[in-house]
């Protein structure tokens, strides 16, 4: 477990703008249907922590560097310097007045290793440290869209933690803007990504007449929740080994064709239901929730580039005592099958639901794969990151986050909310997983 007892002073800067290092286009720009989703007028924060650069005679100052970097990925990303404000509707557009983002430079008297040992996991502890909450940026309209506090170490390793607005970017789209800026601090002429606007794609133009069904949300929004105040965050590492332990479990066919996001979400499902100890009604739905990334869609149009929000939900729908009884093939076969509605059509009904007035909050566990946004390769000059991806956690979301483990072996990083007592019965059945592999 993490130690929350680490204590270290830090000095910073006071906060500046940095805007794009060139002219930009001073537009309005309209955001997407999904942009424009009330679940999305937040801000995300995110960190990665690098070692020293032991190569270099008289290393360079990474706050420096990223200072640069971030101004010249501006000029191609400048939306991200502009300022979001409503029109009709309550409809997101975004003014580009190359206003810039708010970059905080500090020194922290601590060392990598001793963040190690608190624990570079969901909930990462001391975060208020290193990232500063700037009186005044946390609104959605008319602030900076983007908050970046670059840390230097006294090992001479650094943090760069950023927290930025979900109604511009998604995940991947964030991770895209971010290796812009790690490319040109490494001196690469131009991101190698280029970025691309095409929000339109995801608008509908006039009131739609979805035929899509609708009663999976529904059902979905009647699931029971917990009312427990007591919250625990916990963070579970699942490398090869894990994962062949909870694939041998399945049948041998499904053994060597089920995808390792298959496989772990299907556990954890079942787990995270057994643990919460639903009401035995055989009709009390456990609904699971899974982020698609529909970019791979080719009959959508979206482009190579493109930052913005483009996922949506898709529902597995069991309920808990089903869940219970049934198999971990079971659960796996109702994780496939998610996946596979999630077409051109299925998002499109989706866009136009929100168009609409959107569905109501579902109630429900959701699981979204960041492994492919590429957090873990973000390299500014200094290498991968030790840890690179969200910090804080939420009851009822679970991030695959991409990891390395002490062995070098690529692994999977869950963090975890649950009520105190449904964590221990969580707990236990990760335990025996993990004595399983053995």
């Amino acid at each position: 477990m993490a130690d929350q007892a680490l204590v270290f002073a830090v000095r910073r800067r006071d906060p500046e703008l940095v805007g794009p290092a060139a002219p930009t286009p001073r537009e309005t720009k309209r955001l997407s249907d999904i942009d424009n989703q009330n679940v999305l007028r937040i801000y995300v924060s995110l960190a990665f922590f690098y070692r020293g650069r032991e190569d270099a005679v008289a290393p360079a100052d990474p706050a420096g560097v990223v200072r640069r970097a971030l101004g010249e990925a501006l000029v191609h990303y400048y939306p991200l310097a502009g300022r979001l404000r409503e029109v009709e509707g309550r409809k997101l557009v975004v003014d580009c007045t190359g206003e810039g983002v708010l970059f905080v430079e500090a020194e922290a008297d601590v060392r990598l290793a001793e963040l190690q040992a608190a624990g570079l996991r969901p909930p990462i502890p001391c975060m208020d440290q290193l990232l500063l909450e700037v009186e005044g940026s946390s609104g959605t309209l008319g602030t900076p869209l983007m908050l970046i506090q670059v840390t230097r170490l006294l090992c001479g390793g650094f943090v760069l933690a950023l927290r930025h607005s979900h109604a511009m970017c998604d995940a991947i789209g964030i991770a895209q803007f971010i290796n812009a800026v790690a490319e040109l601090a490494r001196g690469l002429p131009a991101p190698t990504v280029a970025p691309a606007w095409s929000r339109e794609l995801l608008e509908v133009p006039r009131a739609p007449a979805s035929s899509f069904p609708r009663s999976e949300s529904a059902a979905a929004a009647q699931a029971p929740q917990p009312v427990d105040a007591d919250m625990v965050v916990r963070s579970f590492t699942f490398g090869p080994s894990e994962v062949a332990a909870i694939k041998k479990r399945l049948p041998p066919l499904l053994r060597d064709t089920a995808t390792t996001f298959e496989a772990l979400a299907a556990f954890l499902w079942r787990a995270r239901t057994a643990a919460l100890e639903f009401p035995p009604d055989d009709d009390a739905p456990a609904p699971l929730a899974i982020l698609a990334n529909f970019r791979a869609a080719a009959e959508l149009g979206l482009p190579s580039g493109y930052y913005g929000n483009a996922a949506v939900p898709t529902l597995a729908l069991a309920d808990a005592a089903a869940l219970r009884r049934g198999s971990l093939e079971d659960a796996v076969a109702l994780v496939r099958h998610a996946k596979v509605v999630v077409t051109a059509d299925y998002v499109r009904s989706r866009v136009e639901e929100l168009a609409l007035g959107g569905r109501p909050p579902l109630n429900k566990y959701l699981l979204s794969d960041l492994r492919r946004a590429g957090f873990h390769r973000v390299d500014f000059g200094w290498g991968k990151p030790v840890f690179g991806g969200p910090v804080y956690h939420v009851f009822g979301i679970s991030f695959f986050i991409a990891f390395t483990d002490q062995n070098g072996e690529d692994a999977v990083v869950v963090p975890v909310a649950l009520p105190r007592q449904a964590m221990e019965r969580f707990a236990v059945e990760m335990e025996s997983l993990f004595v399983s592999k053995l």
